[in-house]
């Protein structure tokens, strides 16, 4: 059976499971176990109805479970009468789903998880692998947070913002293991957005998008960082960037704009940029003053910091930088970038080392270095 298939019909199917009676944590279990049924042939040949039999089989697996499940008798007695195989249900509780994996009860970590493995329809193995971490670790941290949304009606409305979040976690993974994370939470992102004209999930999307299509020349063939003003745009993804132009455009002409869409309107404004000295960042940072009314982000000022300097000149951009708190991640990096642009090489360098200390990742590390040496070694060549 195919098996992307299989993987759009889970938060279905465990919808029909939880509709005629089973709790999510075991619903989700059997569907699981329906799904490695599936994998492993036992399906036969296609079924012509994949859902229906995808439902019959995980709901075979919850009964046996729940017969099995002695302490639980009175359960028992209520499923014990098994629906005729059929085609399955109409009713689609994906929806519901989206919002019970990111509820507010659940660590940004458990939420990202469970929506990968209920939504997603991922295996633990392969979130583990996703995560890099062992897949008994990943199992835990699945099953608590099971445990956590077990009492939680399916029937409550969700928060749509929470549910943006946990998929912007999951993009922001991208890739690593047999899992490309960024390819994943594009997938589950458009599903949303075909079931809620939500403006704010089609702002998540056209970002998404957009950032996606600068993949390819993100990174040398060493692996090695390549800033977006140095960067091939001959390799970017046209058909995601007019893809992403045009859920933003439908969003924006709603006129209810949200973060996510004042994010995806910066990036649309570098895509559209035929070279790095073509952008324009007048309107850059009209839109990140959006972001900075909308929500007051520390991040977004930072980033408003860089597109002033490229605007106005780094005067600006440091005076913009000094009324920010100089704790933030990536504000010396900043600070080292204005100060190369504002002509003392000196001061960039000594700042481009420190970054380096302070960065999160390797390659982020590695580029900061090489900024540092590179002036250092301009600097020894001049003296």
């Amino acid at each position: 059976m195919n098996e992307a298939l299989l993987r759009e019909l889970v938060p279905v199917v465990i919808g029909v499971l939880v509709r005629r009676g089973a709790d999510f944590a075991s619903a989700e279990d059997a569907v699981q176990e329906a799904l490695v049924e599936a994998v492993r042939g036992g399906a036969g040949e296609s079924p012509r109805d994949p859902k229906g039999w995808l439902v019959t089989v995980a709901w075979r697996k919850f009964l046996d479970a729940a017969r099995a499940e002695t302490s639980r008798r009175l359960r028992e007695i209520r499923v014990e009468s098994e629906p005729a195989p059929g085609p399955g249900e109409a009713a689609d509780d994906t929806l519901r789903l989206y919002f019970l994996c990111a509820h507010p009860s659940l660590t940004p970590a458990s939420a990202v998880a469970l929506t990968l493995r209920a939504v997603g329809g991922l295996t633990t193995r392969q979130i583990a692998r996703a995560y890099l971490v062992p897949e008994a670790t990943m199992a835990q941290r699945i099953s608590r947070a099971k445990r956590s949304v077990s009492g939680v009606r399916f029937d409550q409305a969700g928060d749509v913002a929470t549910v943006l979040r946990v998929l912007y976690l999951v993009f922001n993974e991208g890739y690593s293991g047999d899992v490309d994370l960024a390819d994943e939470a594009i997938r589950l992102t458009r599903q949303l957005a075909a079931m809620t004209r939500h403006e704010e999930v089609a702002g998540l999307l056209a970002l998404m998008l957009l950032h996606h299509a600068r993949r390819a020349a993100r990174t040398a063939p060493d692996g090695s960082l390549v800033p977006l003003a140095e960067q091939d745009r001959g390799r970017w993804d046209t058909r995601l960037i007019a893809e992403g132009v045009d859920v933003l455009q439908a969003a924006l002409a709603r006129d209810r704009l949200g973060e996510f869409q004042a994010q995806a309107a910066v990036a649309a404004l570098h895509a559209d940029a035929r070279s790095a000295q073509e952008t324009d960042w007048v309107q850059i940072v009209e839109w990140y003053d959006e972001l900075v009314r909308l929500t007051g982000s520390p991040v977004a000022r930072l980033n408003r910091a860089v597109a002033v300097g490229e605007a106005d000149g780094a005067r600006a951009g440091l005076a913009a930088l000094a009324e920010l708190d100089p704790a933030l991640p990536r504000y010396t990096a900043v600070a080292a970038y204005l100060r190369e642009r504002d002509g003392d090489p000196a001061a960039a360098a000594r700042l481009y080392a420190e970054a380096a200390r302070q960065a999160a990742s390797l390659p982020e590390r590695d580029h900061l270095t090489r900024q540092a040496a590179r002036l250092n070694a301009r600097l020894r060549a001049s003296s």
